[in-house]
């Protein structure tokens, strides 16, 4: 690209592109895919709650195919172990250790139900989302660039399921809630799928070109009143200190921390960026405030003997 300028329209046209793409497949979620696309842009990581049957592997199968990206899906169990995810030393014909590559080793990584195996197992992950790479046996293996996970959880049976601790949770960029299609989506989805249609996903754009437009969302401009908004939209949330709202102070237990202002920055870039903006604004941030604070604010007792969401807690906020 001659000019910065040129790579965010570029990148406009090509979230539009992508958008249509998906759409081929997937019905609807026209917002997800928005978000899913913004975490892959920024560097960031999702994770998805839903029922079965939304289409959540679909949904990441389709974007991996759209993106010319390497997919691996890893469905989480009660007995995975971490080398599992990040691969083992075996031996091989002539008596010398060899690292077998783990699934993780790709681009876009489904750890499909992460909440259905134990803590040990969880934390495989959080040096491959952090640190874009894996350890064993000491020695250090890094990931190939763009790195991408989505978790999906089941939020309706959580027996036998060890919930993400608060600390790995964080490490994820958005939660974004998957809910069920409008009685129209339905029928489209029906009729796509009964029958013997075949869609073909055209690749729209390769890792490299993926790589340029994360570095160029770092570089787009953010007005100081932009990233005050921000960072005192998070600070709102924490109880304990002078800034807390009184939602805040009544409601929860714990508030975000500074990866959420953060995180909230950057998704307003590329969120400005898909509208044809140069430089984001208070409209911006609170377009990706929700999936951001979600998984990031602890209600108390009060709040889940009284019913209140946590929704309607950064809806107050907002």
């Amino acid at each position: 690209m001659k000019s910065d300028v040129e790579a965010a329209d570029a990148l406009k046209l090509r979230y539009e592109e992508l958008a249509k793409e998906i759409g081929k497949v997937i019905v609807g979620q026209e917002e997800t895919v928005k978000l899913l696309l913004t975490a892959v842009f920024c560097q960031g990581h999702c994770l998805l709650v839903g029922v079965p049957g939304l289409a959540k592997t679909l949904l990441v199968q389709t974007i991996a195919s759209a993106l010319d990206l390497e997919f691996n899906r890893i469905q989480f169990t009660p007995d995975l172990m971490p080398s599992d995810i990040t691969g083992s030393e075996t031996l091989d014909n002539n008596r010398n250790f060899k690292f077998v590559k783990g699934p993780v080793f790709a681009n876009i990584i489904l750890a499909d139900e992460i909440n259905r195996t134990p803590p040990k197992t969880q934390s495989a992950l959080l040096e491959a989302m952090q640190e874009y790479a894996v350890t064993v046996s000491g020695q250090k293996h890094n990931l190939s660039r763009p790195f991408f996970v989505l978790a999906t959880q089941n939020p309706i049976e959580q027996e036998g399921t060890y919930p993400l601790p608060e600390a790995q949770l964080d490490r994820f960029m958005f939660m974004v809630s998957l809910d069920y299609p409008t009685f129209e989506q339905e029928m489209q989805i029906v009729k796509n799928t009964t029958s013997s249609r075949t869609v073909q996903v055209d690749k729209i754009l390769t890792a490299e070109e993926i790589i340029e437009f994360q570095q160029l969302i770092r570089k787009v401009p953010v007005a100081d009143n932009v990233v005050e908004y921000a960072v005192r939209l998070v600070h709102k949330t924490r109880p304990n200190i002078a800034d807390a709202s009184a939602q805040a102070r009544t409601y929860l237990e714990w508030g975000a921390g500074p990866r959420a202002s953060q995180n909230m920055v950057l998704a307003a870039k590329c969120h400005a960026l898909f509208n044809g903006k140069y430089s984001p604004d208070i409209e911006d941030i609170k377009a990706v405030a929700y999936p951001i604070l979600r998984h990031r604010i602890v209600r108390n007792f009060k709040a889940e003997a009284e019913g209140v969401t946590t929704e309607k807690i950064i809806s107050e906020l907002l």
